[in-house]
């Protein structure tokens, strides 16, 4: 990059010494290639942006990649490529060809992974297979053993491996690769069984208790002393007492009187969050016992409400659940086929879910994780188990797509093992639905995965024991009666990234158990989110440079009426993309073509609804843009967003409005929210920001509301779940 105003124009290469640099040319062809078309999209970005009208354009940003090739050139290059590079005007002082080939992907089949090392060993190759676990590993090389293949675990890094050898490591890479002039070859895990290994993290150490409150604190927030009641945090001030000067905690109350307390005393103090964020909170006075009359009123009618739920839960607490065995060995056999490292927290979730199966106690549990940190993998053991009991599963999804998906994992993972699977959805036949059915009501099914159709009154269970439910809040108040119905004598697993207010409530206060999923996978990075007007420029732009690194994009409208045309503007918009659209009004053949497309990588930009918010996982698409983001719920837009960023690249979100247009208050809190948390792990965070702004919602009726807002939401959750212990 030039600096805009300087006379000199520097880029990096300017911080190297051109006598003492060695800069190595990763295949110089596709250098000139990339340069060029970079250059090529500053100078059109410049042209249309000047076409629109748009003054004070910076001309000095980029450096030409003539000028860069020239400084490159006064320096030692050495290319690495596996062809001759055209000079194109480079001065290479060496080349290096390295010839490389990708391996096979076997997708678990181990008859064609044999016959590809057979063919090795006749050539005299040396292998190295990495597996991402020290049990696998063996496994695996008493296999190939048993195949008459000179196969060996070792964890001797240096041992020399002999042609014909095959070694079997514990280690880890993204893809296998062959080096034919040195007869080498290296295969991972994602080679044979089709999927990306995990590297293994180190196990962490928690010195204290973990955070449990997320909000941060900022000058002018409402804050809640339990001794003195609401005021205004004012920042910290240094105060002299005693000749010792201190930071202190300032607040201010109705009347501008000032509390001053220390900073280490900051665990006195709550973040008011009342039960509508529309309304601004009325201070309290300090010297009067205006506080604890108010605590007095909210306490009492507290007294009230947690008898109410005891009453509510006490039916289903009362009555003895189903109690589970001990692990089998097949129990631990599956676990062992996991391809990935466990995390902590997700190791922390299945114990917890086990646990509550091995006991008297009917589940009721709340996993609170975001996309792709593994709360299907904790279902899909808690339902295995289950099984071994010879009772029945059921698995509720709130879309056709995700219900497939689901089903494509459960099939896979269980392939090995005596367990049918069925899948109850508007991809399967009538035919296929109704002997799904019957076979369901005989017991002839160990698991069902499906949509709203699971809850039909012409399903039957011969023996339900599990009910999973991703994303309850997708569903509406007649499914929702229906999950209560089957929720009474069975145990109740619900999986979320972002839990609606009212669950989150219920979950901290004890009513329900809730396990939390933190820790982000390996090499997972933050989705750069960006909200602003909306800009055709930026769109185009956005989606080119998406499609220049190979990825591919979704863009988010959610109106049926006229997607179409939204879809046609983006082809006009970037010509050399391949655009298609996706809606819940299409007909199933028709939506399952056009994401099957998508998911083979035939189409560069789908425009689509937010059918796509638990949607299949697809890790190209790494840019999102939402038009109409002020319209969307904080935890909708979450959700949304969860949708990219599954990959070690870089992921972009545009959430944009419409130009010149004033957002509403909770509009622009949303975005606020959505933009302020982009850190792996934020989805229990903006829950909790969800319930700041949107309330706790109903547990028994509106009358809490007035409490809550009285003394804040979490003294008045500290309140509740007093009062449900002593209840």
């Amino acid at each position: 990059m030039e600096h805009p105003g300087e006379k000199a124009q520097l880029s990096f290469l300017d911080y190297f010494p051109a006598q003492k640099s060695v800069i190595f040319l990763d295949e110089p062809n596709r250098l000139v290639e990339k340069g060029r078309a970079v250059e090529e999209e500053y100078s059109q970005s410049r042209l249309h942006r000047a076409e629109k009208g748009e003054k004070n354009l910076p001309e000095n940003w980029l450096c030409s990649f003539e000028k860069v090739q020239k400084e490159l050139n006064r320096r030692n290059c050495i290319a690495l490529c596996a062809l001759e590079p055209r000079q194109a005007g480079w001065k290479i002082n060496e080349k290096f060809y390295i010839e490389a080939k990708s391996v096979n992907s076997y997708n678990s089949s181990f008859e064609l992974l044999t016959k590809d090392l057979e063919q090795y060993k006749r050539q005299g190759y040396r292998v190295a297979l990495l597996s991402g676990s020290r049990t696998r590993a063996e496994r695996l090389a008493k296999d190939l053993q048993e195949q008459q293949l000179s196969a060996f675990y070792s964890q001797d890094y240096d041992r020399q491996i002999q042609p014909g050898e095959i070694m079997v490591v514990y280690g880890h890479a993204k893809k296998g690769f062959e080096y034919p002039l040195t007869k080498f070859v290296v295969m991972t895990e994602s080679d044979i069984f089709g999927r990306e290994q995990k590297k293994r993290k180190k196990k962490k150490n928690y010195n204290g208790k973990r955070i449990q409150d997320f909000a941060e604190l900022s000058v002018g927030d409402f804050v809640v002393h339990e001794r003195h009641g609401l005021g205004i945090y004012r920042g910290i001030e240094k105060v002299e007492v005693d000749r010792v000067v201190r930071d202190y905690i300032k607040i201010e109350y109705q009347g501008g009187s000032n509390l001053y307390i220390l900073a280490t005393q900051l665990d006195s103090l709550q973040k008011y969050s009342g039960g509508d964020a529309s309304n601004t909170p009325k201070l309290n006075k300090l010297g009067t016992s205006e506080w604890n009359k108010t605590k007095s009123k909210v306490r009492g009618a507290v007294k009230n409400i947690a008898k109410e739920l005891v009453e509510l839960y006490a039916a289903r607490q009362e009555k003895e659940g189903y109690v589970c065995g001990p692990d089998t060995v097949w129990q631990r056999e599956f676990e062992e086929m996991f391809p990935y490292e466990e995390t902590e927290d997700q190791l922390a979730a299945i114990e917890d879910a086990k646990r509550d199966m091995e006991s008297t106690r009917i589940m009721d549990r709340l996993i609170c994780g975001d996309v792709g940190y593994g709360k299907t993998e904790v279902a899909l053991r808690a339902a295995f188990k289950e099984v071994q009991e010879s009772r029945q599963v059921a698995y509720l999804a709130p879309t056709t797509i995700l219900a497939q998906q689901i089903y494509n994992t459960f099939v896979q993972r269980m392939k090995e093992f005596p367990v049918r699977v069925e899948l109850l959805c508007r991809f399967r036949t009538p035919a296929q639905q109704k002997k799904a059915i019957e076979d369901l009501k005989k017991g002839q099914v160990d698991v069902v995965i499906g949509t709203h159709r699971i809850l039909s009154k012409d399903v039957k269970f011969k023996n339900l024991g599990l009910l999973i439910v991703d994303e309850e809040q997708r569903f509406g108040v007649t499914h929702k009666e229906r999950i209560k119905q089957l929720k009474k004598d069975v145990d109740v697993l619900t999986l979320t990234a972002t839990p609606i207010p009212r669950t989150l409530h219920m979950s901290l206060i004890g009513i329900r158990d809730m396990s939390v999923l933190e820790e982000p996978p390996m090499d997972r990075m933050p989705i750069q989110t960006y909200v602003m007007e909306y800009d055709e420029e930026t769109v185009r732009e956005a989606i080119n440079r998406e499609l220049r690194r190979g990825g591919q994009v979704y863009y988010v409208y959610n109106r049926v009426t006229d997607i179409a045309d939204v879809a046609l503007r983006i082809a006009k918009l970037v010509p050399e993309a391949r655009v298609d659209f996706a809606h819940g009004q299409m007909s199933e053949r028709e939506l399952e073509n056009v994401m099957y497309g998508f998911v083979n990588g035939d189409i560069d930009v789908l425009v689509s609804t937010t059918i796509i918010e638990t949607g299949l996982d697809i890790s190209n698409v790494n840019t999102m843009i939402i038009h109409d983001s002020d319209r969307y719920g904080l935890s909708q837009l979450y959700q949304l967003r969860g949708r990219i960023g599954r990959s070690n690249r870089t992921a972009y979100a545009f959430l944009m409005y419409r130009k010149n247009m004033m957002l509403k208050e909770t509009a622009e809190k949303r975005l606020a929210a959505i933009r302020e948390y982009t850190d792996l792990g934020s989805g229990f965070k903006i829950a909790m920001r969800d319930l700041e702004l949107r309330g706790a919602g109903n547990l028994l009726g509106a009358q809490q509301h007035g409490h809550m807002n009285a003394v804040g939401y979490d003294l008045y959750c500290k309140m509740l779940s007093e009062a449900v212990k002593v209840a």
